[in-house]
């Protein structure tokens, strides 16, 4: 077995930069750690921490490809958050006019959870601990 430690971060492609990092920063709250603009790439690069822990790097490119289906296309499924409370963060995302799939519960766990699509309809799940 490799002596991995954790996961360090996620990467993700948006094809509008300012409405991905109003999303991950204004409505989900991420804080940024370093913002940068490659101009050979013509591409922003904008890293992202939750509770002061580096966990995603947001990447702009001039005409990223379209992700090809939802949600059964190969490579990343979603991208899940651990919430306390997920009444409270339903109600946090109407009020940012973000709307949420249906509750549901987990079979296995017993957990609730709920899925949102962040500007590029990447399904982002909420996961109540």
């Amino acid at each position: 077995m490799l002596p991995l430690l954790h996961v360090h971060h996620i990467a993700l492609i948006c094809t509008n930069y300012a409405a991905s990092k109003h999303f991950y920063t204004a409505v989900l709250g991420l804080e940024v750690v370093r913002e940068v603009y490659r101009a050979e790439r013509q591409s922003y690069k904008l890293d992202l921490a939750l509770r002061g822990h580096y966990i995603l790097e947001l990447f702009s490119f001039p005409a990223p490809p379209p992700r090809p289906t939802r949600p059964e296309a190969a490579g990343l499924r979603h991208l899940a958050f651990a919430v306390a409370d997920l009444d409270a963060t339903v109600a946090g995302l109407t009020q940012h006019g973000v709307a949420a799939e249906p509750i549901r519960t987990d079979e296995f766990t017993g957990r609730r959870f709920t899925f949102i699509q962040d500007p590029d309809g990447l399904p982002v799940e909420f996961y109540e601990q």
